[in-house]
């Protein structure tokens, strides 16, 4: 894989540059052109799709995705000094890998992508969850993605695909399953980055569904899981008294014994709560 593209291997590549990962921005590199090349498989044909790339540093899942068919590449990158590695790889892959400096959290990526788009990215630490949660509540669904390939510690990818009665079963959880498939394709232990994290990591894909999985008023469904999960330990009869005074009741309704707790109730039974407490 080092020769994929004529470029040269990434060790190479960040010795020349005397690029070194800075904890301060979640950097951790991925320098293996074979598992740059997996991550890019896992999202499936990219020949038809623009990509949304944040945090490409170095560029190692950048050349991947080129060199896979993607129709073209949106890196967005927030280190300027990894900014001339990612010029030598758009000058190898004409018209096909447009680069901006900016902060992923910051920089409106829809004015430079054409549907269809999968966003695929080896997410820097600090903000791979933050940008998740955004992905996942446009103000409109179905959003601009079609599916979601990205790169996290593997305890945020366990609770990504997590399942009622387990200790990662949270809002994270519940947020992505209403309105993605979710599941975990490829596991990474901490010695293929540099500097090796202290934790292991996970790709998880995410296929967004056209509709949620269950009828729910967003807003509200939220306010409800947020409510539960805050104060996990105590009884729903308990933890969502604030929502109505007859609570009680309105988890009766729903199918919910009052006397269960947040990590108990299913995806289903939360959006029958919200269609429950919708009703005044």
């Amino acid at each position: 894989m080092a020769a994929i593209d004529n470029l040269p291997p990434l060790r190479e590549v960040i010795a020349t540059h005397g690029l070194s990962a800075k904890k301060a921005l979640g950097q951790n590199f991925l320098l293996d052109l074979n598992l740059t090349a997996k991550i890019a498989r896992q999202a499936g044909d990219l020949s038809q799709s623009d990509i949304l790339e944040v945090g490409p540093g170095p560029g190692g899942l950048t050349r991947a995705l080129l060199a896979e068919g993607a129709r073209r590449v949106l890196a967005v990158e927030k280190d300027a000094r990894c900014l001339p590695i990612l010029e030598e790889i758009s000058a190898t892959y004409p018209n096909r890998l447009h680069i901006i400096h900016g902060d992923a959290l910051e920089v409106d990526v829809l004015a430079h992508l054409t549907p269809p788009v999968r966003v695929i990215a080896n997410l820097p630490y600090n903000v791979g969850t933050e940008l998740l949660v955004r992905w996942l509540t446009p103000p409109v669904w179905p959003p601009f993605w079609g599916s979601l390939t990205l790169m996290f510690q593997r305890e945020v990818a366990e609770r990504i695909v997590a399942q009622p009665g387990s200790k990662a079963y949270g809002r994270l959880a519940l947020l992505s399953q209403w309105r993605c498939n979710a599941r975990i394709v490829m596991d990474l232990p901490p010695e293929a980055f540099v500097p090796a994290p202290k934790v292991r990591s996970a790709v998880v894909h995410l296929t967004r569904l056209d509709k949620p999985r269950f009828e729910a008023d967003a807003a509200l469904l939220s306010r409800i899981v947020a409510m539960a999960f805050n104060q996990r330990r105590k009884m729903l009869r308990s933890s969502l008294k604030a929502l109505a005074p007859d609570i009680q009741d309105r988890l009766l309704a729903a199918g919910i014994s009052p006397t269960e707790r947040a990590e108990q109730i299913s995806l289903e039974g939360f959006c029958a709560l919200a269609r429950e407490i919708a009703r005044t």
